[in-house]
């Protein structure tokens, strides 16, 4: 089992303030500012060394989570710049090294390889163009790589699970946990439990219409789910987290449902039943 040591201090005393963040045996130092610190923030130790961040918000229109990941090679000026000239972050994660031992070329290998597996997972729209990755001798890559593992480590720990596949290698290789989800017979989802909720897999089909019988708050919840780039003609083209069976089940039948009953093994078993 692999295990890791974090430590967090809440700067302010609270867990809405400045977080810092460490892990054992890592050459960096972390820290989770609100924009509503910036000045604060200016006495963080090694907020001016070399470094990645990344600016985290939500569109206002489409309620999409929204990220800028970025380099610096003094992270808080960077910062204060961000402060005037764009509007959408409501706080950052910065990642420095407490000896200032990152250089120009690792930042930017960071920052691509961020990047690139932010993309990939589909989280979050990532506002920006591909970061220019650089040439690395091997020493200098090993460094890289490791400083870059430990940011996806903190990332999560901080509660943003932009660089986390939404369907684990484990729960894919798990079939005796897959659940399907039937409606008069006819089969039109499959869908896995997850720690982090449920998880409606690709190539699932979502009936046409949503009842008027749903109450407004769920009629505006399916509408909006249904229009994610997940679904395309009425089926799903990558997997799609929801936050409970029920809520799957809703987006999918477009009607009132307990997906505790609903979702069942390939032996007609219902949810609430493997799970008691």
């Amino acid at each position: 089992m692999n295990q890791n040591v974090v430590t967090m201090i809440l700067k302010n005393g609270t867990a809405t303030g400045i977080i810092q963040g460490n892990l054992d045996e890592w050459i960096g130092v972390s820290y989770k500012i609100p924009r509503s610190k910036m000045k604060e923030a200016k006495d963080l130790k090694g907020i001016n060394n070399t470094g990645v961040y990344i600016l985290l918000g939500v569109d206002e229109d489409t309620g999409e989570n929204r990220a800028y990941i970025g380099e610096a090679e003094d992270i808080y000026v960077r910062l204060l710049q961000h402060n005037k000239n764009k509007e959408f972050w409501r706080e950052c994660i910065v990642f420095v090294s407490q000896d200032n031992s990152l250089n120009k070329a690792h930042i930017k290998y960071i920052e691509n390889k961020l990047y690139t597996k932010a993309n990939k997972v589909g989280r979050y729209e990532i506002n920006q163009v591909t970061p220019t990755k650089s040439s690395l001798d091997d020493a200098d890559e090993i460094k890289a790589i490791k400083f870059f593992e430990k940011v996806i480590i903190l990332t999560s720990v901080y509660g943003y699970h932009m660089f986390d596949e939404i369907l684990s290698e484990e729960n894919k290789n798990k079939d005796n946990e897959l659940l399907y989800l039937n409606n008069n017979n006819i089969e039109y989802a499959k869908g896995i439990l997850t720690d982090e909720g449920f998880v409606i897999l690709k190539g699932s089909k979502i009936k046409d219409k949503i009842a008027n019988s749903l109450s407004p708050s769920l009629i505006k919840y399916a509408e909006r789910e249904r229009n994610s780039k997940d679904i395309e003609d009425n089926v799903f083209v990558n997997n799609h987290l929801c936050s409970t069976p029920s809520m799957a089940a809703v987006i999918i039948l477009g009607r009132n449902s307990n997906g505790y009953s609903e979702w069942k093994n390939k032996d007609g078993v219902k949810l609430k039943d493997l799970i008691n």
